[in-house]
C-alpha cells in the first residue's frame, strides 16, 4: 500500500545504536562488578543489533526488480501506468520493505509501497500506480529504491533496485477539419501545376536545346513547330507553403505548468502543423527568433520538437526568412511596435496572426501584460493581415473554424 511519508536511513536505527551502547555499557559494568549474568545480558544486547544488520543487509542484497511505462510515449491528458515487478527469493528473508520510486513534481511526486512480512511464500510481488500525464516533456522516472530492515527495527539499508525510464508527453493535439481554398499553395505545387497545364499542354515552358540537355527532356511539339530542338523546363521554382510562427517569449506569455498560455500556443501550433501536413501542404514552424524548429515533413518529429520546447528570453519578434508562403503567426502579448518587424518582413507584409490574450491566463502574483490585443489588431487588420484572437475557453478548432471562415474554404481537405 501507499506510504506518505517516511525518512531515508542506512545501517543501524537509533534504536540499534542505542541497544549496542546499552550492551558496551552493561558490559563494562559486569566486568567491573565480576557480574557474569550481567555480562551476558550485555554480550546479548550487544551483538543483536549486529545480527539485525548483517540480516537487513542480505535481505537488500538479494532483492531485484524491473519497472515498466506504458505507453512510453503519450499526449497530455493521456492515462499511463507504471508496472513495478519486484522479486523476493525466500520468504525467510522477508522481514519487510519500502519501495520508491523517484518521480518529477510535475508528474504527482514519488509513489511509495510498504511490503509486511507475509505468511505465505510470495517470491514476486506485481505493483502499478498511474502516472498523470499532465506536463508536456520528457520525464526521467526512477531510480526506483528499496529500504529493507529487520523485524525488529534495529537496522535498516537502502539500495537501488532499478534505474530511470523515459516517459515522453506530447503536446495535446486537437483535430482540424476544413482548410481555405489556396491556403499554402503557390507557384510549383503539384496542384497548381495541374491547373495551369490544360490538355496538350499549351503553357510548357521551352528553352534552345543546349549541350548536355538530356533527350527525354526535348520537347517535340515546340521542336517541331520551330525546326529546332526545344527542351521542356520542368523544375520550376517553388514558392508555396506555410510557415507557422510560434512566438514562445517568456515575458509575452502567463499562467503556470499545463494552464499557461504557451502551452495552448503550442497545442494551436501542433494542430495547425499536423492538419497542414496530412492535407499535404509543406509546412515550416520556426520560433520567435526566426530558427528553424521544424521542416514539418514528419509529424511525429514535429512533435518530439515540441515536446521539449522551453520559453526563450528572446524580447523582440525576428521574421522568418521569405519564402514566397503563407504565415501563419501565433503571438502571446505584442504591442503595436513588437508587429512591426513581422509587418515589413517575409510574404509582403501579409499574413495571418492569432493574437493570445494572456491576460485570460494569469495566475495569482503574476502581472498582467502592459497591452491588449486591441492596438496590435488593428494594425495588423489595416496591413491586410488576418487576425484571430486567442483565449483558453477557445479551442485550437474553434480558432481554426473562425480562420476558415474568414477564407473560402476548399472542402475534403480535413484531416
Amino acid at each position: 500500500m501507499p506510504d506518505p511519508a517516511g525518512t531515508t536511513s542506512a545501517g543501524l536505527t537509533t534504536l540499534g545504536r542505542c541497544l549496542i551502547a546499552a550492551g558496551v555499557a552493561a558490559s563494562v559494568c559486569a566486568v567491573a562488578l565480576d557480574e557474569r549474568d550481567l555480562l551476558r545480558i550485555g554480550l546479548l544486547v550487544l551483538v543483536l543489533p549486529l545480527l539485525a544488520a548483517l540480516l537487513a543487509a542480505r535481505t537488500r542484497l538479494v532483492i531485484k526488480a524491473e519497472r515498466e511505462v506504458l505507453p512510453a510515449r503519450v499526449s497530455a491528458g493521456s492515462e499511463v501506468e507504471a508496472r513495478l515487478i519486484v522479486h523476493r527469493p525466500s520468504r525467510l528473508i522477508d522481514t519487510g520493505m519500502m519501495l520508491t520510486d523517484a518521480l518529477p513534481d510535475a508528474l504527482g511526486g514519488s509513489p511509495r509501497f510498504i511490503s509486511r512480512p507475509s505468511k505465505k511464500s510470495d517470491p514476486a510481488m506485481d505493483l502499478r500506480y498511474p502516472i498523470p500525464a499532465t506536463v508536456r516533456g520528457v520525464h526521467l522516472i526512477g531510480p526506483l529504491t528499496v529500504r529493507v530492515g529487520d523485524p525488529l527495527g534495529l537496522a535498516e539499508y537502502e539500495r537501488e533496485l532499478a534505474g530511470r525510464s523515459t516517459l515522453t508527453v506530447l503536446p495535446r493535439v486537437t483535430p482540424l477539419s476544413g482548410l481555405p481554398d489556396g491556403f499554402g499553395r503557390g507557384e510549383g505545387d503539384a496542384g497548381n501545376t495541374g491547373l495551369r497545364r490544360g490538355l496538350g499542354e499549351h503553357d510548357a515552358m521551352v528553352r534552345e536545346y543546349q549541350p548536355g540537355d538530356a533527350l527525354r527532356m526535348v520537347h517535340w511539339r515546340s521542336t517541331a513547330r520551330r525546326d529546332e530542338l526545344m527542351v521542356r523546363l520542368e523544375e520550376r521554382p517553388w514558392h508555396g507553403g506555410v510557415t507557422v510562427l510560434l512566438d514562445r517569449r517568456a515575458h509575452a506569455h502567463r499562467g503556470v505548468g499545463a494552464q499557461a498560455s504557451l502551452e495552448w500556443a503550442i497545442e494551436l501550433a501542433a494542430s495547425v502543423c499536423q492538419h497542414l501536413i496530412y492535407a499535404g501542404r509543406r509546412v515550416n514552424l520556426v520560433a520567435e527568433n526566426g530558427v528553424m524548429l521544424s521542416t514539418g515533413r514528419d509529424p511525429e518529429e514535429l512533435l518530439d520538437t515540441l515536446a521539449t520546447l522551453r520559453p526563450s528570453t528572446q524580447q523582440g519578434l525576428i521574421p522568418p526568412p521569405p519564402n514566397g508562403g503563407e504565415l501563419f503567426a501565433i503571438l502571446g502579448a505584442v504591442d503595436t511596435d513588437a508587429v512591426q518587424p513581422l509587418l515589413r518582413g517575409a510574404n509582403g507584409g501579409h499574413g495571418h496572426a492569432v493574437l493570445m490574450d494572456v491576460s485570460a491566463w494569469i495566475a495569482p502574483n503574476e502581472t498582467p501584460p502592459p497591452t491588449g490585443i486591441a492596438a496590435p489588431a488593428r494594425v495588423l487588420a489595416d496591413a491586410g493581415w488576418t487576425a484571430l484572437v486567442g483565449r483558453p475557453e477557445r479551442d485550437p478548432d474553434r480558432v481554426w473554424n473562425e480562420f476558415c471562415k474568414r477564407l473560402p474554404v476548399r472542402l475534403g481537405l480535413g484531416r
